[in-house]
């Protein structure tokens, strides 16, 4: 069994170094010290996010209909695989981020104030925000 090489030391949270390769068929090792790929370092959930949105060629609405999730929410994690690579979000994007987050929340009180949709779904949307 194959398991994901951690990205990150568990003892200080710094990122890890491969330090050695090896091939399974002749036993060959290389020792140095290696990088992984950016993309590498993602958690599972945003690596599976990001196939998501390749797949979806970048269309949100498409990635929102995939996943069943709001807007916010595609951006939300958008903005978490950004910053896992290493970029920066701007604060722009954020103020932009949490004022959709609040439209959508309003949006779904709303409909729940109005008997179209149960308590369960309010909830469920709620938290996939």
């Amino acid at each position: 069994m194959k398991y994901k090489a951690p990205g990150k030391c568990p003892v200080c949270g710094e990122k890890l170094s491969i330090t050695k390769l090896g091939c399974p068929k002749c036993s060959t090792a290389i020792e140095g010290d290696f990088q992984p790929c950016e993309f590498c370092r993602l958690p599972e959930e945003d690596l599976e996010f990001v196939k998501i949105f390749i797949k979806c060629r970048g269309n949100i609405k498409d990635v929102e209909k995939e996943l069943g999730i709001s807007y916010p929410t595609v951006r939300g994690k958008l903005d978490t695989v950004i910053r896992g690579l290493g970029y920066e979000v701007s604060s722009k994007e954020l103020i932009k981020e949490n004022e959709d987050k609040t439209a959508a929340r309003n949006e779904i009180l709303d409909q729940l104030s109005k008997g179209e949709i149960s308590p369960k779904d309010a909830a469920e949307r709620i938290k996939n925000l």
